[in-house]
Order: C-alpha cells, then sequence, then structure tokens
C-alpha cells in the first residue's frame, strides 16, 4: 500500500509537472511579446468621435475642441475606466469630420488632421496642410505587456521633449527616463527621480519641411508610470501605465503657450489667490513658543523689511495631533493670531493628513465611527507610523471624507488662520512601503493604492481648498501642498519639499519650478535658504534675491539648523534682504496682474524662455537653463552665490539693466554679479506698473500713485493691469479693474485705456516713467489728451546702496542720475493718452 500511494504520488506529480511543461510555452509566448493594437475589425462613431475595435482592444477618439484630441485605449475583455480627477473640461461643440479612405479614417479639425491607419490600429497627427507633427512607432503602436500598457511614439532627429512638472534634469528631456510616483524624499539628491509631483504632461518640439512645429500629450492614468524620451534608445519616445487605460490627451497648437493654454482648459486654473500670500513668507520647523513668534514678527517691523507671513510647523500642535493646539507651547493661541494680524502678519499652519490612534481623540473618533479612513480589503482601517504615531489615513477619494476633513477646519478658522499648509500627503510613512493592497473609495468606485497613490495629496488639497472656502465667509483661503497630480493648480500653490542648503540646489529649485510652470502650476516656489543644511551668508543672499522674483516667495529651514531669518547672517545679508523683499513689494502691481492672467488663460507667472523662445538652441545650454521671465518683461539670471561675473543670454529683444537702466545690446553677454546685484533685465517695450513701498499686504496701503515704467523698444506692446480687494471672491461677479496699457512707437504714444469692471481702483493718479527714449529730455513737452505738460526728469534706482559694503554703494551711486522721464496723469475713468 506504501508502494502504490508512492507510485501514485509520483504519478501525479509527474502529470502535474507535464501539465505544467505544457502550457507554461504559452503563458511565456503571451508575456515574452506585448500585445499591441491590432486590425480594426468595426468603427463605430459616436457623440463626439469614433470607436475603434481589434482583437486586442478598442481605441476611442473623441474631440475635445479643434486643438485637442483624447486617445483611450482599453484592453480586451476589460472596462474603459473614465473616471478622471485631472480633467474638468467636457467635450465643447466644434466642427470636425470623419473620411474614410483605403485602409484608413482621416480626423479633421480646423487645427489638426488625426490619420487613423486601420491595418494595424496606428495614429499620426498632422497639421492641416499635411506635415507630420507626431506619430505612433509603426510597429508598436499601443502594446500590453502584462497589465503595463504604453504608447509608443516616432521619435524625430531634431525632436526635443519639455515638461512633465516636478522633474529634476535639464530643460530638454531628450535622452532621459522618469516616474511618476510621488515621493516623500528628505533632502532629494538635485537629480533625483521621482520626488513629490506627478504631473504626466509633455511638449514635443521639432521642424519638419521647414516649419517649427510642437505639440503636447497629458497621459491621465494615475497609476505608476514611465516617460522615456529616447533614454537607452534612439528609435521611439514612449509613456507607459503599469495598470489602467492607456488615456492621453493630444494637443496641437503652434505655440507653446497655447499648448499650456488647452492644457490648463482642460485641467483646470487657479482662482486668484489672497494678495497677502504673495507677500514674504516666513517659515521654521518650528516656531515655538508663542512669544518666540511674536518676537520674529515684531523683528521684521522693527527692521523695516516687508513680511506677510509666519507659518507655524508641527510642534504647535498637542503630540502631533491634527486639529489641536499644545496647551503649554500656546496658551492663547487665538490671542497670538490676533496678535499677529494686528501687526499685519497672517499665519499658516501645518496639517498632516496622519490622524492618530487613539481612544478620545475626537478626529480619530469621529473618523472611525463613518468610515473615512483608507481601509484593507478585509474592512479594518489601515494603520502606519508617521509623526504621531501609529494612525489612520483619511480617504480623500471619499465624498463623505472631503466633507469632513474641510469641517474639521472650523476651529482653525475661528481662531484667526487663513492659510493651510498640506505636507507629508504623497502620502509619507515611516518605512515608505505603503501597502498596495490598500482601498479607496474613489467616489464609489474601489480601487487600491496603486491608482490613488499619486492622487492622495490632490484630493487632501481638494479637501482642505473646499472646506476652508466654505468657512472664510467669502474670504480666499491660501493652501499650499507639497504633492499632487495634475488639476492641484485649481487648488493650491506647491513648493518643491526639502531641499538641500547648497547652491546646486538652488538652481536645480529654479529648474524644478520653470518646469512646473510648463505643466499649468502658476503658484509655485522653493525652500529659500534650504530646508536641511546651514547655507553661508552669500548663498542665503543669493538664494532670497532669486526668490524675490518667484511666484511663492517664502524661507524655510529644518530643526536643529541655524536660524534663517533676513537678519541672521549679518547686516550686508539684511540690506540686501531689504533692497529685494521691498522691490518684491513695490513689483506688486505687476506681479497681482500676472495672477490674473494665470487665472484666466493658465500661462504661468514664472515662464521658462521655452515659452516664448522654444526654437532657439540656446535656451536648452545648461549655461542658460536656470533664466527665467517673470511674466512678459523682466528676465531673470539666477547665479551660484560666489560668481561675481557670469554669462547670460538676453534673446531676439532690446533689454535694460534692472540696475542701471542702461540699454544692453549683445544678446549673450558677460555681466557682473556681485552678491548683492542679482543679473536682471527688463525687456524693451515693457510696461511694469509698480507701487510705493509698503511693509505688508493685508493693511499697510501704498500711496494713490501708480508708477507705469515704459521702456523704450521699436515694437508696440500691451500689458493688462489688474486690481481687485486681494482677499475676497467678488471679483467673480465683477467686482474688479481691468486696464490695458499699450505703447506704440509707430504713433509715439502711451495710451491708458477705460478700465472695465466695477471695482474703484485705490490708485487716483498715474505716473508714467520712461526709460530709454534717447529723443526726449527733461523739460520736453508732451500731449495729453488735449493738454501739453512738461517731462521732468527722473532718477531711477530701484535698490538702495548697501551702507556697509563700499563696492555695490559705490556702483549705485554712479548709476544714480538722471536716467528716466516722467509724467503724472489722472488715474480715473476715463482713456488717457500720451504722445509725443
Amino acid at each position: 500500500m506504501i508502494m502504490m500511494q508512492l507510485t501514485r504520488t509520483t504519478f501525479l506529480r509527474l502529470a502535474v509537472f507535464a501539465f505544467v511543461l505544457g502550457i507554461v510555452p504559452q503563458l511565456n509566448a503571451q508575456h515574452k511579446r506585448g500585445t499591441a493594437l491590432a486590425d480594426v475589425t468595426s468603427a463605430k462613431k459616436t457623440d463626439h468621435g469614433m470607436v475603434f475595435t481589434t482583437a486586442a482592444g478598442t481605441m476611442e477618439l473623441t474631440v475635445y475642441s479643434p486643438t485637442v484630441i483624447r486617445v483611450h485605449c482599453t484592453k480586451a475583455g476589460q472596462r474603459p475606466d473614465k473616471q478622471t480627477y485631472a480633467v474638468i473640461q467636457e467635450p465643447t461643440a466644434c466642427r470636425y469630420a470623419f473620411t474614410e479612405e483605403s485602409g484608413r479614417w482621416i480626423l479633421t479639425t480646423d487645427s489638426v488632421r488625426c490619420i487613423v491607419r486601420t491595418k494595424p490600429l496606428r495614429l499620426s497627427f498632422e497639421t492641416p496642410d499635411g506635415i507630420v507633427i507626431n506619430e505612433d512607432e509603426p510597429a508598436f503602436g499601443t502594446m500590453w505587456i502584462g497589465e503595463e500598457v504604453t504608447a509608443y511614439k516616432k521619435i524625430v532627429e531634431d525632436e526635443k521633449f519639455i515638461g512633465l512638472g516636478e522633474k529634476t534634469g535639464p530643460l530638454n528631456r531628450r535622452g532621459e527616463g522618469y516616474t511618476n510616483w510621488n515621493t516623500d524624499f528628505f533632502g532629494y539628491p538635485s537629480g533625483a527621480d521621482p520626488i513629490y509631483l506627478t504631473t504626466p504632461m509633455y511638449i514635443g518640439l521639432h521642424s519638419s519641411k521647414g516649419r517649427n512645429l510642437c505639440y503636447g500629450i497629458f497621459m491621465d492614468n494615475s497609476y505608476k508610470s514611465h516617460f522615456n524620451f529616447g533614454a537607452s534608445n534612439d528609435r521611439f519616445s514612449s509613456f507607459t501605465a503599469e495598470d489602467g487605460d492607456m488615456n492621453y490627451f493630444f494637443f496641437a497648437n503652434s505655440s507653446v503657450a497655447g499648448i499650456i493654454g488647452s492644457y490648463t482648459a482642460l485641467t483646470g486654473r487657479m482662482e486668484m489667490p489672497p494678495l497677502w500670500s504673495l507677500g514674504f513668507q516666513q517659515c521654521r520647523y518650528s516656531y515655538y513658543p508663542d512669544k518666540e513668534v511674536l518676537r520674529v514678527a515684531q523683528t521684521f517691523r522693527e527692521k523695516k523689511i516687508p513680511a506677510d507671513v509666519i507659518y507655524l510647523d508641527i510642534h504647535y500642535m498637542d503630540a502631533y495631533k491634527i486639529f489641536t493646539w499644545n496647551s503649554e507651547r500656546f496658551s492663547q493661541p487665538k490671542k497670538m493670531l490676533d496678535d499677529l494680524e494686528s501687526n499685519g502678519f497672517k499665519t499658516v499652519v501645518i496639517v498632516d493628513p496622519g490622524i492618530k490612534v487613539e481612544k478620545g481623540y475626537a478626529s480619530y473618533e469621529k473618523g472611525k465611527l463613518d468610515n473615512l479612513f483608507l481601509r484593507y480589503p478585509d474592512g479594518t482601517n489601515y494603520t502606519g507610523q508617521v509623526w504621531p504615531g501609529w494612525c489612520h489615513f483619511p480617504d480623500f477619494t471619499n465624498p463623505a471624507t472631503r466633507t469632513w476633513w474641510g469641517e474639521s477646519f472650523k476651529g482653525y478658522v475661528s481662531d484667526g488662520i487663513d492659510g493651510f499648509w498640506n505636507d507629508m500627503n504623497e502620502p509619507a510613512t515611516w518605512g515608505q512601503r505603503f501597502p498596495e493592497l490598500v482601498e479607496f473609495d474613489f467616489d464609489g468606485t474601489i480601487g487600491t493604492h496603486r491608482k490613488g497613490h499619486n492622487l492622495y495629496g490632490m484630493q487632501m488639497a481638494r479637501a482642505t481648498y473646499e472646506g476652508t472656502k466654505k468657512l472664510l465667509g467669502g474670504k480666499r483661503p491660501f493652501i499650499l501642498t507639497r504633492a499632487g497630480y495634475s488639476g492641484v493648480q485649481r487648488y493650491s500653490a506647491v513648493w518643491t519639499g526639502d531641499n538641500v542648503s547648497s547652491d546646486d540646489h538652488m538652481m536645480a529649485g529654479v529648474r524644478l519650478t520653470n518646469s512646473m510652470g510648463l505643466t499649468g502650476m502658476p503658484f509655485v516656489g522653493m525652500d529659500i535658504g534650504g530646508f536641511t543644511g546651514n547655507p553661508s551668508s552669500q548663498l542665503f543672499a543669493r538664494w532670497l534675491t532669486i526668490g524675490a522674483f518667484q511666484p511663492l516667495f517664502r524661507a524655510h529651514v529644518a530643526i536643529d539648523n541655524k536660524d534663517q531669518e533676513p537678519w541672521s547672517f549679518g547686516e550686508r545679508v539684511e540690506e540686501i534682504s531689504r533692497n529685494y523683499i521691498q522691490l518684491r513689494y513695490n513689483l506688486m502691481p505687476y506681479i497681482y496682474s500676472l495672477f490674473h492672467e494665470a487665472s484666466a488663460t493658465g500661462l504661468p507667472v514664472q515662464r521658462s524662455l521655452a515659452i516664448e523662445h522654444a526654437f532657439d538652441s540656446r535656451i536648452y545650454d545648461w549655461a542658460f537653463s536656470q533664466q527665467f521671465m517673470l511674466g512678459p518683461s523682466i528676465m531673470v539670471c539666477p547665479q551660484w552665490s560666489g560668481q561675481d561675473y557670469c554669462k547670460v543670454l538676453l534673446p531676439k529683444n532690446e533689454w535694460y539693466s534692472l540696475h542701471s537702466l542702461s540699454p544692453v545690446t549683445a544678446d549673450v553677454t558677460i555681466v557682473e554679479s556681485p552678491i548683492e546685484k542679482l543679473p536682471v533685465f527688463i525687456k524693451g517695450g515693457a510696461i511694469i506698473p509698480m507701487q510705493s513701498p509698503v511693509q505688508n499686504l493685508s493693511q499697510d496701503k501704498p500711496s494713490d500713485t501708480l508708477s507705469i515704467y515704459v521702456y523704450y523698444g521699436s515694437q508696440a506692446s500691451a500689458f493688462d493691469y489688474y486690481e481687485d480687494d486681494g482677499s475676497t471672491y467678488a471679483y467673480q461677479q465683477g467686482a474688479s479693474l481691468q486696464r490695458r496699457v499699450t505703447y506704440d512707437p509707430a504713433s509715439r504714444s502711451i495710451t491708458l485705456a477705460k478700465p472695465e469692471g466695477s471695482y474703484t481702483s485705490k490708485f487716483r493718479a498715474a505716473k508714467i516713467v520712461m526709460v530709454g527714449f534717447t529723443s526726449l529730455a527733461p523739460g520736453s513737452s508732451v500731449t495729453v489728451g488735449s493738454s501739453r505738460m512738461t517731462l521732468n526728469g527722473e532718477n531711477v534706482n530701484f535698490l538702495q546702496p548697501i551702507s556697509n559694503f563700499d563696492p555695490i554703494g559705490k556702483v549705485q551711486r554712479a548709476d544714480a542720475k538722471v536716467n528716466a522721464l516722467s509724467v503724472v496723469v489722472p488715474f480715473g475713468t476715463s482713456e488717457v493718452t500720451l504722445s509725443w
């Protein structure tokens, strides 16, 4: 019997082995080769496009607008996943046509042709006159390897790739590969990937038949994804999602700015932020107790250094528990907040998602009772460790969780807090291994952490924004987030995370924020001085001067590091800091107008040179890759802290030095860059409104005269000045003022158009300051309306001399001469034209 048993056991094992031998080659054959979309077996029209079916899967083309076409591919046997948290635009009614020819269909709009080849199914996007913009790699197209899906695109010899948002590396992504998986990366190297944010959108650039061509692609799939721009191959670029559908939008436009406009129309644009959030923000991990917070605020005022915001990091909480106060460190939080408010300071508090598992803790008990936390498949709440210890994590894809989270800010808002800093929301846990089987609600369609991970920070920012907006009673909240996904710009500003105090990181941060602007995020910045490490006095000074021209202007430093306030590095750095912070505040009418433009068009405030000069090959040179434009007119050229002279690129325009107002004629030139003189240049034809000095933006009021600087240029130009109350949403009902200022060298005139909107400007007069108009001189007469007026000589010097450092003092005193002309005109409700 024993022998028989053994024989049977052996037989069964042999049978199983034989069976495995039979099927494994078949399985291996399936996995060795990917499955690509094959020949079209049927084609069916839809309300806004067409669905093509093959044995491997389907491809649905949807026309969203004349310039935007969606390509959605689903593997055979699977249900299409059309849920999105990024896209808010619906397909619009527009003219398009599908025509069938032998072996292909042609989709035509006013702006693009999409050629659909049917044997096998492959796409090509062309200009209306037939020049190929972008096309599938013919052999591969869209292909599945197991659950992973990839779109392969034929790469063009001179093709460049820009974008992908918060990605380190060069402006041109050609030859590089990147991964999207939001990662808590303390002190990340300047070439690390991935880090905190996922925006899977890029722009391709190349030339064909004498034409410069550009296009954009946004892959809306939140699973871990990979982009390959010819890394380790010379045949294709590709984008891959580890699961889910291949779902991407193709943007056809003649300019980078146009592509950004289409992308932000699709994924949404920011609402106007509170004006105070554009001022200088001081942060530390952590300021406590309350006396220390008030001391820092008072020092800013005593030293006459403008500032608007102070942050409270995790030590303000009771044992790091969100929605609580540490009663020993902050015994009277409302009184402290009121004192800060009376001194012109707003307070921003950090909010982390981890809810401490602690009986009796209200947030824990509520979340547990109402099933608001992320859960395992067996229904138990997931528990991971962060600052408070063992924590549960709110499921922000659950609408009930978002509502509860938003309502939980009631105590903070009642105390007087207007700003909320979302951190640790990748989501971050000690160990960095969030289990993939953890389940998310996805608004009623259950899925796993694999799909929800990259969405977590964005949905937390959404819940924070929507909740605090309701609670603030018409005031605008300020939200700042570390992690996010495409569309996060609708809810929040974004900063580049836990950077390092080094020149390398400072310059990497500029490249990161430039790239974030290319993917539709206008309110971005980095921690000035570096979060971890101790910057030298020169490095801090240089970093702050650069930050003064960035959208988010925040200094921040970690615990156990040296103080990092503007006065912490000696008198010289204090004076430099005061100079550039004050310049930032003087420029606020210009900067605030740029934020309005971003909210209306999606065009970023800080602009990569690729937006205007994408086909100037010099902008991709590493030496110039940190340069950026603040709006249309101010060129900022960041340099290393120890660099006293540097090479800058000033393409295709007339330019003026910000410091001397003298013209710069060479497009590539060597300029001075001592630590107190960041190379900054103004474009010819620029129109830049500025105000008188203020110490804060919420209470301190400028004089009633708006200075409008107009720089001579050979081409006509215009600028849309914008103003509202800076704090409420009344502007959405028309309570704003918009006024176009135009400069026309041909007619020798400057015009302030009649203002639009119901808001009454805080300015009663405008001083027109003319720079570089060499045909005029002090005493020259100009015509304003029907009157003749005399031009006054102006001594313009945007930065004050550094009194305890002779070289800059001498340079600035030498620059202090009559270098501009001015005349004061009414800034009322009528059109005003100045001519000469």
